[in-house]
């Protein structure tokens, strides 16, 4: 039978998790729809419907499927005549298309509101789930105070609140890759039918959620190696019983491992199975070709996303005010910092320096429960292997990208109410205290998520002392265009007619915000003068350069995720004080070239289909223009 502490602490784990949805819930249930939720909510609707994956093959189909199950069932509307469909015949066509069909089908043909809902519901499912995992998964390296400590954590970190109800591939690939590196080492621990199965499948999950779990391969060869190099006392001694020993587990990781690619293939077969193959089409056009195409479309599919996500996996980035063409190695060291509460950090703090004196007044390898060491190095091997990555990596835009070391790192804290437990056993008279300040300091992260509702996309600790946060981080890390229902809040408030509205977006704002007209903050006009303006926070230094605007009063929307102000009566000249920059100094969303403005590109695609075609036009010839000139 259950003991009674035990059933405390289910009903704690409990609590936290329905605090967590309540918070996170609560949150994104007043939120507009974000930048990628358009093009990935349309796109699995139509991989259901359809059986067609021409939308949005640069990412795998997992959270997309998710998300749109309850929409299909609820019998939710897309047409399939619309020119948005029948022009994303070929895949970058495709990706300029599944902006207005996504568009289309979130909040054109369907009710915004009751679209997202049930979208998400789904994926906030999956981020409870998660924290579940992180619970049990907590307490088998610790103790149970172990996992609730984790879980507590996880509840309060705003990037899991944020993120974690949209609809993305984040959430989803974290929970994947924490289960593969766990099955993994019990895989290890005792390779069978069984674990092989859950490895696979777990696996399987992790690729079908994002083309970054590739980098979970590297956690197993580091895995692997770490056995060869630095053995564990339950290794065999003899150097032949040794090597049999490792090449039936390693036989056991390769079938597990070709378990995930046959699911991957299964499901994209079916997800593709009415997508024309006249992507293929040299292969010929007789029966057998015909059925030869069908059959590869599948690893086609799969590795032209890949390949399309390693061409862009070098992207400008914004860090601390400074602007750069690519990732530089600080940016989600310096990004974690700014966005866990500090309670976190404390903690991380507390628990390495607790493990320095575990090491020393303790016996060796008596923290970590023996059945659970391979799970512990597995830990830290994946941890180091997606920090590597993340550090190495020229794609820097987001906290969410930064996900699985988030959720290993809280992991990591699982130890620490059980290694203070032991030393207060050994007489050392701080662990008491200690032990108190760990609760103390669980409490303060989640007083600080209660705190900061409901703006958790702009959350920035004290770190950042009182600088504004836009002149900090952007992107989805301050605005992701989420915040339009607050922008008409303030328009009604008003009692505003129009009003002018730079978004961090590719929607069309007026879905939510009626009296919204498309503007530029850095091209004003001389009839924009006493106009109301708001403006997107990631627009004001480094989408756009805007910061003339904030020498005018000006009111925070949605926690400064959004500005609104009163333009003055005469907007100065451009380049002087107060006055928008000169053309020489415009900064474009992205980082793209001037010429080439995405956002407005995007827009008009979406308020009339008609125009994919010449916008297609028109960036393929932008592109041949700035492709370098070509050299015997």
């Amino acid at each position: 039978m259950t003991s009674p502490a035990a059933r405390i602490h289910c009903v704690i784990a409990a609590l936290l998790l329905l605090l967590m949805a309540i918070l996170a819930g609560g949150a994104v249930r007043h939120e507009s729809i974000t930048i990628d939720e358009v093009a990935h909510l349309g796109a699995g609707v139509s991989y259901l419907q359809k059986l067609d994956y021409r939308m949005n093959e640069e990412h795998p189909p997992l959270a997309k499927v998710l998300a749109a199950a309850p929409l299909v069932i609820r019998g939710v509307h897309a047409d399939y005549s619309d020119l948005s469909w029948t022009f994303s015949t070929g895949f970058f066509r495709a990706m300029l298309g599944e902006w207005p069909w996504g568009h289309s089908v979130a909040v054109r043909w369907n009710d915004p509101r009751s679209t997202l809902r049930w979208a998400r519901t789904p994926m906030l499912l999956l981020m409870l789930v998660l924290g579940f995992v992180l619970y049990v998964f907590g307490s088998k390296l610790g103790n149970s105070w172990g996992g609730l400590l984790c879980l507590a954590v996880y509840v309060s970190t705003p990037a899991f609140l944020v993120f974690g109800p949209l609809v993305l591939t984040d959430i989803a690939v974290t929970l994947f890759c924490l289960l593969t590196m766990w099955t993994l080492a019990d895989l290890w621990r005792s390779p069978n039918r069984s674990a092989l199965l859950r490895f696979g499948f777990a696996f399987a999950g992790a690729l079908l959620s994002k083309f970054s779990s590739g980098l979970l391969l590297f956690g197993f060869l580091g895995f692997a190696l770490s056995l060869r190099w630095f053995p564990f006392p339950d290794q065999p001694s003899d150097r032949e019983r040794l090597r049999q020993w490792m090449r039936l587990r390693r036989r056991y990781a390769r079938k597990g491992i070709l378990l995930a690619a046959l699911i991957v293939y299964v499901v994209y077969l079916i997800l593709s199975w009415h997508q024309p193959t006249d992507s293929l089409e040299r292969l010929g056009h007789g029966v057998f070709a015909l059925f030869l195409r069908r059959l590869l479309m599948p690893p086609w599919i799969y590795f032209r996303g890949l390949a399309l996500f390693a061409v862009m996996s070098s992207r400008a980035t914004f860090i601390l005010g400074h602007s750069y063409s690519h990732g530089v190695w600080f940016y989600f060291p310096v990004l974690f910092a700014l966005k866990s509460t500090l309670a976190f950090l404390a903690l991380l703090i507390l628990a390495a320096a607790v493990a320095l004196v575990v090491r020393r007044r303790l016996p060796r390898n008596t923290l970590i429960p023996k059945e659970m060491k391979l799970h512990w190095r597995a830990l830290w091997i994946f941890l180091a292997v997606f920090v590597a990555a993340c550090m190495l990596s020229r794609l820097d835009l987001s906290i969410r990208h930064f996900t699985v070391p988030i959720a290993l790192l809280i992991l990591a804290l699982a130890p620490l109410p059980r290694a203070l437990s032991l030393l207060n056993q050994n007489g050392w008279r701080p662990a008491r205290l200690l032990a108190g300040l760990t609760a103390v300091l669980a409490c303060a992260s989640l007083a600080t998520a209660i705190l900061a509702y409901p703006y958790y996309v702009p959350f920035l600790n004290s770190l950042s002392f009182g600088r504004p946060a836009y002149t900090l981080v952007n992107d989805s890390n301050l605005d992701w265009n989420q915040a339009l229902p607050e922008a008409e809040r303030f328009v009604r408030q008003r009692g505003l007619k129009h009003v002018l509205l730079d978004e961090y977006g590719f929607s069309d704002p007026t879905v939510y915000v009626p009296e919204a007209e498309f503007w530029n903050c850095q091209q004003p006009s001389p009839s924009d003068a006493g106009q109301w303006a708001i403006v997107s926070a990631s627009m004001i230094e480094d989408g756009h350069n805007c910061l003339w605007l904030m020498t005018y009063p000006h009111q925070a929307l949605a926690g400064g995720s959004m500005y609104a102000l009163q333009l003055p009566a005469a907007i100065p000249p451009a380049g002087s004080p107060g006055g928008p920059p000169m053309p020489a100094d415009y900064h474009t969303f992205g980082g793209t070239p001037r010429d080439l403005d995405f956002r407005l590109i995007f827009y008009s695609c979406i308020r009339d289909p008609h125009q994919l075609q010449p916008s297609y036009d028109k960036i393929g010839a932008m592109a041949q223009a700035h492709r370098p000139p070509h050299k015997p």
